[in-house]
């Protein structure tokens, strides 16, 4: 789920577009009479700003007044979310996952992207997802587009859950509030290819939400180059590629035998818990890692 520290560190953002929006809505309605008014006292504004003129402002500008006042907040930033991780513990499901999964995780620092590899028999079995999911989240569209999906189902679901469990009103809400701060979806490129077997490989678009893995198209290249374009020939070959059809409009059955061929794979609910709660954890350490750049670079 989103941490506290995102959510804090979003609401002056917030705030300070609202701002701007405001200030563009007041500037706009402005009475075009202004435009004139400015317009007779143009040569004045003129005389006035080069009277105003003066090196001393260039060279106090120079000195960078703000440099220590920058320094300072950066420097309140960084202790605040040190105190705030001495108090956090790593999430079990990320903690088990990096304990107990077959897949070796590579995770640079300074990179959005985490990869997850691992080994399938003669398979070799690839993961991306990135932390840039979180700047693209839209937390209201998501939870709109939620909300339409699956209304019948909840209340169809949380009737009988009442009915068969008797919850008390608080434990009722308390179940509701853990559904409400579900983590965002993370997108997931899953690449299978079969390395001196095959020249192809197989790629999968999914999204890793409500801890579910949602496949949303299955691909096949005949050059696995293609599944992981590195340089733009590539891209442009793989765009001229028809890879297939997408997932959902495959006949059922074989959307429920590929799912299950994921699966063997390590494509389950583990993961799909443990990749949008890994996204959180490397979000706060790149965050912490931006903040002591910029303030190094500050003092410089």
């Amino acid at each position: 789920m989103l941490s506290i520290r995102s959510l804090t560190r979003s609401a002056p953002r917030q705030l300070g577009r609202l701002s701007a929006a405001a200030a563009r809505q007041t500037s706009a309605a402005r009475p075009t009479t202004l435009l004139r008014t400015t317009s007779s006292l143009n040569s004045i504004g003129r005389v006035q700003r080069v009277s105003a003129f003066s090196t001393s402002v260039f060279r106090r500008a120079a000195a960078g007044e703000t440099d220590e006042e920058l320094s300072a907040k950066l420097d309140s930033e960084i202790q605040f979310e040190e105190e705030v991780k001495q108090n956090e513990q790593l999430p079990a499901s990320v903690k088990d996952f990096l304990d107990n999964s077959p897949f070796e995780i590579e995770d640079v620092p300074g990179k959005e992207d985490v990869k997850l590899v691992r080994k399938f028999g003669d398979e070799k079995i690839s993961i991306v997802f990135s932390i840039a999911d979180l700047a693209n989240y839209d937390p209201e569209m998501y939870e709109q587009d939620r909300a339409l999906e699956d209304e019948d189902d909840l209340d169809t679901a949380s009737s009988t859950n009442k009915q068969q469990s008797g919850a008390s009103p608080a434990e009722e809400a308390e179940e509701e509030q853990d559904y409400d701060e579900a983590a965002p979806p993370t997108r997931l490129t899953i690449v299978v290819e079969k390395p001196g077997r095959s020249p192809g490989a197989l790629n999968i678009d999914a999204v890793a939400q409500d801890g579910a893995i949602v496949v949303e198209n299955l691909f096949y290249y005949e050059d696995a180059a293609l599944a992981n374009p590195a340089t733009p020939a590539d891209a442009q070959r793989r765009a001229d590629v028809y890879p297939g059809p997408p997932f959902g409009s495959l006949d059922e059955d074989l959307q429920i035998l590929l799912e299950r061929y994921l699966e063997e794979r390590g494509i389950t609910q583990a993961l799909a818990v443990f990749a949008p709660d890994y996204v959180d954890v490397k979000e706060q350490r790149e965050y912490m890692r931006w903040l002591n750049n910029v303030k190094t670079f500050v003092d410089a």
